[in-house]
């Protein structure tokens, strides 16, 4: 484990977490903040729903802000206890130390976090890197997870990397260079699907201008990693995703995963508009009612 600060300077860590602050204040939600310190470094998490709620961890995106992803999945906090852990080593208030997303690492951490909140099994929900994550505890802990929705998901198949260098990294290189806005509009509406809201366009900005970007993708699970993991569990993709593409996740999932009892794909980028969102949340809320309210 690597000590080190993941920003350029100063004033860049200071402009992402004011932009965090803002982004909290405009979910509008009532919010706990817990600081926990695990052996992997100090870890914030924002908690929030009824406190005898079902508990659901949601793990943020990869290089960018907690409150940004977690505002996809705000209905959960109706009636679910929810803990969103800043992911450590990624924008946010928990500690900079980067850590392995390749062995069992974020594993142990996840259960240091569920020990502090005396919770011995949960539902999980992650997008994106968030995904990859908790297949990463589904290989090592399947006994820490009741059921799990894994959107846009790492750790399962990759979208062709030619895609990815001639529309995302070119731009990105681009927009480093001059501070482009033709260039992050490419680069938002290639993600997005030309519906990514102007905050998050900025706050991505901002952390692509000062941050040190995590450039390591969550290891591709295999199936024998997942051959004790028997909760159910539910994947929503992109046909429109650049990063993890449906037409490569579909096939892949189902191979790998042995309980997938859930497949949705819809006809989005990584980052989904809100139509789709009130989509998806329709569709986790049955999941969990089916999956998981019911079942003790």
């Amino acid at each position: 484990m690597s000590i080190h600060t993941i920003y350029k300077n100063e004033k860049g860590k200071q402009t992402i977490l004011d932009f965090y602050e803002l982004y909290l204040a405009k979910l509008e939600v009532n919010l706990e903040r817990v600081f926990v310190e695990t052996s992997f470094g100090r870890t914030h998490v924002l908690v929030s729903g009824p406190k005898d709620g079902r508990p659901i961890f949601i793990f943020q995106g990869g290089n960018c802000i907690n409150p940004m992803t977690l505002s996809w999945f705000l209905p959960l906090l109706q009636n679910y206890r929810v803990f969103a852990p800043d992911t450590i080593g990624h924008p946010g208030f928990s500690d900079e130390n980067r850590i392995s997303a390749r062995d069992e690492s974020f594993a142990y951490w996840i259960s240091e976090l569920m020990a502090h909140f005396d919770i011995d099994k949960s539902a999980f929900v992650g997008p994106s890197y968030g995904a990859g994550i908790i297949l990463r505890l589904a290989a090592f802990m399947p006994e820490k997870i009741a059921c799990s929705v894994l959107v846009s998901p790492a750790g399962i198949q990759l979208g062709s990397k030619l895609e990815m260098i001639r529309k995302i990294l070119v731009p990105l290189m681009l927009f480093k260079l001059n501070g482009s806005s033709e260039q992050m509009n490419k680069i938002a509406n290639i993600m997005s699907d030309h519906s990514m809201k102007e905050i998050d366009k900025e706050i991505i900005g901002n952390i692509f201008h000062y941050v040190k970007l995590e450039q390591e993708m969550p290891k591709l699970t295999e199936k024998k990693e997942l051959t004790n993991y028997t909760a159910p569990t539910m994947v929503i993709a992109g046909r429109k995703d650049i990063f993890f593409p449906e037409e490569r996740i579909q096939q892949a999932a189902f191979e790998i995963i042995p309980n997938l009892t859930n497949y949705e794909a819809f006809d989005m980028g990584h980052f989904p508009s809100e139509e789709y969102l009130i989509k998806m949340n329709q569709g986790i809320k049955a999941f969990l009612e089916l999956h998981y309210r019911g079942n003790v």
